[in-house]
């Protein structure tokens, strides 16, 4: 069965980090390119981040640049966004997803989904 799952998220304080990580099982990540997205609640979901499979392209949506750091470990079939800085509209389910080999944030593109983990900033 091929799964993406989200870990990572939690409640932290404005100004603070998170890691979040996406594992792949059934499946090796070395062939796609890996997509973090977001919902916030009564909010259209957005692409945060992405990673080609090679791990030479990635790409920030404009409010996380700077303070969002995509990378990929294919040795442990694992993708990571460390999240630092964090703001309270970043508060949001991240959602992981995989598709073809360049990165894109168009939803629609994606194959697989995990079920999310949910990031509170909060004070």
């Amino acid at each position: 069965q091929l799964q993406l799952v989200e870990s990572g998220g939690g409640l932290v304080q404005p100004g603070g980090s998170l890691r979040l990580s996406c594992a792949a099982s059934g499946f090796t990540l070395d062939y796609y390119a890996i997509g973090w997205f977001r919902q916030a609640p009564g909010k259209e979901r957005e692409g945060v981040s992405c990673i080609s499979s090679s791990g030479g392209s990635t790409k920030y949506a404009d409010s996380v640049k700077g303070r969002f750091t995509i990378s990929r470990d294919n040795a442990k079939n694992t993708v990571y966004l460390q999240m630092n800085s964090l703001k309270p509209e970043d508060t949001a389910i991240y959602y992981c997803a995989a598709r073809g080999r360049l990165c894109s944030f168009l939803g629609l593109e994606y194959n697989y989904w995990g079920q999310g983990t949910q990031v509170t900033v909060s004070s």
